[in-house]
């Protein structure tokens, strides 16, 4: 169980600030799971499934948490391939809102 397995996202405000980079570090490790942080403001990971049609079911759920925790990522799909990218758009980079939605997405 993660630090974030208990946790909800909460409504961020513009113009707050992002996590410094020591913060995402601790969080990426606390995480696991494959995660990388991309150019800074992003976390991504690449999951992989047997087709097309898993990969749309797992999309489906990613849909579903992310409309009930109102945090949205980026969702890119390639056949069997499907590339979670979060980040918070309202501090212009990382929140913990964005680890909070990796940890219940991976554990789908």
């Amino acid at each position: 169980m993660s630090i974030f397995s208990d946790k909800n996202c909460l409504p961020c405000e513009e113009g707050g600030e992002p996590l410094r980079h020591g913060q995402v570090e601790k969080y990426l490790r606390e995480l696991g799971g494959g995660w990388v942080q991309m150019s800074g403001t992003k976390i991504r990971k690449v999951f992989k499934f047997k087709g097309f049609k898993e990969a749309m079911v797992f999309i489906n759920k990613v849909a579903d948490i992310a409309e009930k925790e109102g945090h949205h990522p980026d969702i890119y799909i390639s056949y069997s391939k499907v590339t979670i990218e979060l980040s918070t758009h309202a501090v212009q980079g990382l929140s913990e809102n964005d680890f909070i939605l990796a940890d219940k997405i991976q554990k789908i």
